[in-house]
């Protein structure tokens, strides 16, 4: 049951994202992605947010603590999710290893994007 709470509240976020980036993309055109920032940014507040006012303030369903996070903001950026892990690591003492995390994800992200392209293009 909990997949389908996940799966309908990330077909909200997706289309939410493509709402949004569009939105931003019309009254901000050009070549920097401010529609993918506004995303992500919006996305890591909501998240650190939603997860904190869940946690600590209140007890929802599981089911709807799952759709909340993990479908609407899954589904509307992965980057929170990045986001927050990384800050949960740093906020544990563990630099180190939120260090890694963004030094590994930025690189080899973009390496693998970059991969992405060579082998599209090759085929």
């Amino acid at each position: 049951m909990r997949s389908l709470w996940i799966g309908a509240a990330g077909f909200l976020g997706a289309v939410s994202r493509y709402q949004v980036e569009g939105l931003i993309g019309r009254r901000w055109p050009g070549a920097f992605p401010w529609g993918t920032l506004t995303v992500n940014l919006t996305g890591c507040f909501i998240l650190g947010f939603t997860f904190t006012i869940l946690t600590e303030r209140f007890v929802p369903h599981p089911n709807l603590r799952s759709a909340i996070t993990i479908g609407f903001l899954g589904a509307y950026t992965t980057f929170s999710t990045f986001a927050f892990e990384t800050l949960r690591l740093g906020q544990a003492g563990a630099l180190g290893m939120a260090a890694l995390n963004v030094a590994v994800s930025v690189v080899a992200g973009l390496a693998a994007a970059w991969g992405g392209i060579v082998v599209g293009r090759a085929i």
